[in-house]
């Protein structure tokens, strides 16, 4: 994401980066500076150094106290004003986490600066989209800072969906990766059924993908090595979105179903998988429930 801002900014921009892993930052700012860029690039001390000096902040981090833990530093007092053509900051936070914890960041931003915009904009598309740039934003935000947003995820991202007001980027984010974490599971069982049975795996994937069965984990991240170009399975289940992540997305969507009472009927054994999983392959990508299959039932254990 940030190499795609990075060369796609004019020569006038300057990209402020941080992370608490202070190595990946210093490899991005080294390929940054070996690269043909019109921005630049620069590592800075702290999150609040990178807001004081910004006009747009982009923040991505993986727990909802981790977002709690930025913006309060952040926030810990009132920010200088900017030094740019805009009056005001726009925060675009592409964190997946609860939208309750969203909204409350939102208005603690609002509360030190009224002029200031936050907005939720959870991305999908994983590490290939990232890389690519096409990644999809699904965002909640006011319809007077769309264009703004617009003009920045445009940079890292195809397709921008508004679902609505602060908080409901997020509430399309988990309840997609709802259906991810369901659609993932099936279509590793499927992959299995067919190929235990006989079928050749790339037959199989074909006609799936050319049928009802269709899914992204089928066409785009397919489980099984030598299927889908560049996925995770073709390197050993590394990279790609992790089961620790999926499970986390999982229980965020799971906790939002239960303040409003609405039943899901497969999120528990769901995560109860993911878990299982978990326990023997680490942190792999999650289409490694595939591989976990495989084995259990080669040893005659599943």
């Amino acid at each position: 994401m940030a190499t795609n801002l990075a060369k796609k900014l004019s020569k006038d921009d300057t990209v402020l980066v941080f992370d608490v892993n202070s190595a990946s930052t210093k490899r991005f700012a080294e390929k940054a500076s070996s690269s043909k860029l019109d921005s630049s690039v620069e590592v800075v001390g702290s999150a609040r150094e990178a807001a004081e000096r910004s006009s747009t902040i982009i923040t991505v981090l993986p727990e909802p106290s981790h977002v709690q833990s930025v913006f309060k530093g952040i926030l810990a007092s009132k920010l200088p004003q900017i030094s740019s053509s805009r009056s005001s900051r726009l925060y675009i936070d592409c964190s997946t986490i609860d939208p309750m914890t969203s909204t409350s960041v939102a208005s603690s931003v609002r509360s030190l600066h009224p002029n200031d915009v936050f907005i939720d904009a959870p991305m999908s598309g994983g590490v290939v989209g990232a890389r690519a740039g096409s990644l999809t934003f699904m965002i909640g935000c006011p319809e007077s800072s769309l264009e703004n947003a617009q003009a920045v995820l445009k940079l890292m991202g195809k397709r921008i969906f508004r679902l609505g007001e602060q908080g409901t980027g997020l509430v399309g984010k988990l309840a997609n990766n709802y259906l991810l974490a369901i659609s993932n599971i099936a279509t590793c069982e499927a992959m299995n059924l067919g190929t235990k049975l006989g079928l050749d795996a790339k037959a199989l994937a074909e006609l799936i993908n050319s049928s009802s069965g269709r899914c992204w984990s089928s066409d785009t991240n397919n489980p099984v090595p030598g299927i889908s170009q560049g996925a995770p399975a073709e390197r050993d289940y590394a990279g790609g979105f992790g089961l620790p992540l999926m499970k986390k997305d999982l229980r965020l969507a799971m906790t939002a179903a239960q303040e409003k009472e609405i039943r899901l009927l497969l999120g528990d054994r769901a995560r109860e998988i993911y878990q299982e999983v978990e326990d023997v392959e680490g942190g792999k990508d999650f289409s490694v429930i595939y591989k976990y299959l495989r084995d259990r039932s080669e040893g005659g254990s599943v």
